[in-house]
């Protein structure tokens, strides 16, 4: 696991949340069998390794997620 700091400037680091200063804790698992949305949550969508690492998906996440999620692949040798 990481823990990742958000903090409200951009541009001070990769990750960034206007909100508010943030931590977060982020977790690599293994997950098997058939998942299903549940509550409000409307869809729930599997991407490869490859897929998430996809210039247009890692462009596609707000705050430098998708650093957290290159970082978390390139953790797992699992980058395209």
């Amino acid at each position: 696991f990481t823990v990742a700091e958000y903090l409200p400037l951009p541009g001070v680091t990769a990750l960034h949340d206007p909100r508010q200063h943030a931590v977060s804790l982020v977790y690599i698992v293994s997950v098997t069998g058939d998942c299903q949305p549940r509550q409000d949550a409307l869809e729930l969508t599997w991407l490869t390794p490859a897929e998430a690492s996809a210039p247009e998906v890692l462009a596609d996440m707000e705050g430098g997620r998708g650093v957290l999620l290159t970082q978390a692949l390139a953790h797992l040798n699992a980058l395209g």
